[in-house]
């Protein structure tokens, strides 16, 4: 665990989680719906009283949107800082939270 409450996804649960975000309209929408479940379903359990910041989004990244940042993003969610940037997930807005986590002007 870290400093902010929870502990990063491993490169595993990171790259498994991309995969499906990228690839699979079932989980996508699994994901939109309950991400805390779709997180959990691939082996990250966050308990029920920590809030992640990143998962209140309006609407879901594209497919495309997560292969086109997949890089920054696993590097992200990896990371001490992971889980804390509010659009992670949000469309349009995947890159530069990947890339603007570590710079307080982001």
């Amino acid at each position: 665990m870290n400093p902010i409450g929870h502990t990063p996804l491993s490169d595993a649960v990171a790259d498994r989680l991309l995969d499906l975000l990228s690839s699979d309209d079932e989980y996508r929408a699994l994901f939109a719906a309950d991400p805390r479940k779709a997180l959990a379903d691939i082996g990250y359990v966050l308990a029920e009283e920590e809030h992640v910041a990143c998962l209140d989004f309006e609407e879901l990244a594209s497919k495309e949107e997560f292969q086109q940042s997949r890089a920054m993003l696993k590097q992200y969610l990896t990371s001490v800082a992971g889980l804390t940037v509010v659009f992670c997930y949000e469309a349009g807005k995947t890159a530069h939270a990947a890339t603007g986590y570590g710079d307080s002007n982001a």
